[in-house]
Parts: structure tokens; C-alpha cells; sequence
């Protein structure tokens, strides 16, 4: 097995695009806004956060304008988010719109503070943007969708998106929002079996949430995880970055084994810092992205991220020539990535079975 092995084999259920490539934007309106931005956007652009207001000729400013523009709210960091923002633009290119060419991506990031999510699709939707991409998670989605009832929107990981109320249903959404579901409360009783296995004498572990609306359901599926498997589970919160430490530090008071981490942007948005601490405490912890063990983390299982922004870059190119959200499918995962670290279960003084060696489809060592 090589000592890193990417698997980029996740396919998304979605029906196969026919748009209409004569005319890119047959229901398009051209939008007028303030933020242009000059010439091609390099990649270190999008971590400022906001377009810079750019003097250019009259003739240079009518042909940036004739570009749609497409709103971008993360509740992520753009620093931890690069990759994903690579992958959206990748799915917008094979749509056939290339950002700074053909269509340009104006950027907003919460950076974990989901209080400022609604302040920031208003400013998006105030610009007039064709496309409200909602990224990070079921918090970005809503707000978006609480912005605007008219513009497009497509989110990039919703949990629930019928029980949160974003669609009426997966294959008909039903309005102006649809997008990617990410599936991660139905993952998380995997994610425990898992952990078990990696640390079988593991009889007390600690869950770690972000005590918002949109994790509950992937809570009570922790609690029903833990009582299958006769496991004594202590939940731990946090929702600013002073609160991982106070909830990390909690772990040495109660004994616990092991950690799962629950798939909250917040988290996503302190990825290394989370990862940090587990390695400064000794605890052996699941996540569920693979970027968290890619980071030095010791084990994740869930969908690849970097496919699903690679979709809502594909979906936000179909509507940018027509297609209406309200046709096109809620997006599922069809396959789920297991990664492993063996560097940091060497570290934690683990000795990762054999048969979870051969399950895994990335080994890191």
C-alpha cells in the first residue's frame, strides 16, 4: 500500500446535464454591483474575503459588468477552505464558465462565527448576485435561503435539507434553493464502530458538538451509537475557539478514551487547531472529513468534500444557463472515504488491526 493513497472516486447522484450551450444565459438578468474586480482572480484573492473596488476605463468596466456574478457565503475560513474553493471552480469550468473570464465569484466568510451569516448573504444578495452558493454546512444554507426567495441558491452540505426545511423533497426541491447533501448524521454510528475498533477498550468516549439547531440530529445519532455499543458517552461543547480549550482540558476529568469530533463547519473552520489538541491530549479522535487526517489527525470516514463543492460548481454553472433549481435533485454521496494515520496511532501508542488496514482506502504513515 502506497504510504499515501488519494481515492477520488466519489460519485454524486445527480441526472446527467443538457443545457442549452448556444446561448450561456437564456434566463439570465445582468446584475450591477460596486465589487469588480480587476483582470483574472489569483487564488490568493478569495482569503481576503471581499472584492476590491477597482478604477478602470469605461469601456473595461461595461465588459466586466456584461459577466454574471455569483455570491460565495461560507461559515468556514478561507485559509482551511482553499482546496474546496479549487474544486468549485473546477465544477464551474467543466460547466463551461471560467471565473475572471466568463463569470466572477465574490467571497464571503463567517470564519465559524454563524451570527454573521445573515448579515453576510444580505450584503451578497444586495449585489445582485445570479447564483447565492451557500458553503459549510447546513447554517450557510439557511441564512441564504432567509436572504432571498428569488435568487438561485445551492448549498454545499446539508445534513437534513427536508428536515431543516431547505427542500421539499431530494428529487424535487421545489423552489429556489438545492444543492448537496452531505449524509453525516447517518454516518456517525459508522464513525463510532470504527473508533471501536481502532481503540477496543474504549468503554467511555466523548462526543464534541456545536450546540446549534443543525446538530441535533447528528447528536441524538451519537447518543444511539454509544448506547449500542455499551459505550459511556460524555458530550462536550464548544462554539468559539476559548471553548476547545476548556473542552479539551474536560476530557482529562473524565477519563475518556476517545473522541469523535461532529461534522460542524465551526470545527472545519479550526481544523488544525482541533487536530492540535487532540495530539496535545493524547486522545484518540474521529473526524469526519479526510482533510482532518490528511492534517495529522488520526481517523475520518465520511464523503469527500472536495466532490461535493466540485458538484455545486457544476449545478451553479446549469442554472447560469437556465436550468432552475427547483428541477435539479438534491445531490447524495453514493461512496464514503476512510482514511487512516498511522504516524499518529504510532504516537497514541495504538496498533491499528489489520482487517481495518485493508478496509481503509487511504493509508498515511
Amino acid at each position: 500500500m502506497n504510504s499515501s493513497i488519494a481515492i477520488d472516486r466519489f460519485a454524486f447522484l445527480q441526472p446527467s446535464p443538457n443545457a442549452d450551450v448556444t446561448n450561456p444565459f437564456p434566463n439570465a438578468q445582468l446584475n450591477r454591483y460596486d465589487a469588480v474586480r480587476e483582470s483574472r482572480m489569483r487564488r490568493r484573492d478569495f482569503s481576503k474575503g471581499f472584492c476590491g473596488v477597482t478604477a478602470m476605463p469605461l469601456a473595461a468596466h461595461a465588459q466586466e459588468r456584461a459577466k454574471p456574478l455569483v455570491g460565495f457565503l461560507s461559515s468556514r475560513s478561507p485559509a482551511e477552505s482553499e482546496g474546496l474553493v479549487e474544486a468549485f471552480r473546477r465544477g464551474l469550468g467543466e460547466a463551461g464558465f471560467v471565473d475572471g473570464q466568463s463569470v466572477v465569484i465574490t467571497f464571503r466568510w463567517a470564519e465559524g462565527r454563524y451570527d454573521r451569516l445573515q448579515a453576510l448573504a444580505a450584503e451578497l444578495v444586495g449585489l445582485g448576485v445570479a447564483v447565492l452558493v451557500a458553503a459549510g454546512g447546513t447554517p450557510s444554507a439557511r441564512a441564504a435561503q432567509a436572504a432571498t426567495a428569488t435568487i438561485s441558491v445551492v448549498f454545499t452540505g446539508g445534513a437534513d435539507p427536508v428536515g431543516s426545511g431547505l427542500v421539499a423533497s431530494l428529487n424535487r426541491p421545489g423552489s429556489n434553493v438545492t444543492g448537496m447533501s452531505v449524509l453525516a448524521y447517518e454516518l456517525v454510528a459508522k464513525r463510532f464502530e470504527l473508533l471501536k475498533d481502532l481503540v477496543p477498550s474504549a468503554g467511555v468516549i466523548a462526543y464534541l458538538t456545536n450546540p446549534t439547531p443543525s446538530q441535533e440530529l447528528e447528536l441524538k445519532e451519537a447518543q444511539r451509537a454509544a448506547r449500542a455499543l455499551q459505550i459511556q458517552l460524555h458530550v462536550l461543547q464548544a462554539s468559539r475557539e476559548q471553548e476547545l480549550d476548556s473542552a479539551f482540558a474536560e476530557l482529562e476529568k473524565l477519563r475518556a478514551h476517545a473522541l469523535v469530533v461532529a461534522s460542524d463547519p465551526f470545527f472545519d473552520s479550526q481544523r488544525s487547531r482541533v487536530v492540535a489538541l487532540s495530539a496535545r491530549h493524547g486522545i484518540a479522535t474521529s473526524y469526519a472529513w479526510r482533510e482532518y487526517v490528511l492534517d495529522g489527525g488520526l481517523i475520518s470516514y465520511g464523503a469527500s468534500l472536495p466532490e461535493m463543492y466540485r458538484q455545486a460548481g457544476i449545478y451553479t454553472g446549469r442554472i447560469l444557463r437556465g436550468e432552475k433549481p427547483a428541477d435539479l435533485p438534491v445531490a447524495q454521496p453514493t461512496g464514503f472515504h476512510l482514511a487512516l494515520n498511522l504516524k499518529t496511532a504510532k504516537a497514541l501508542g495504538l496498533t491499528v488491526p489489520s482487517s481495518l488496514l485493508a478496509r481503509a482506502d487511504e493509508v498515511i504513515e
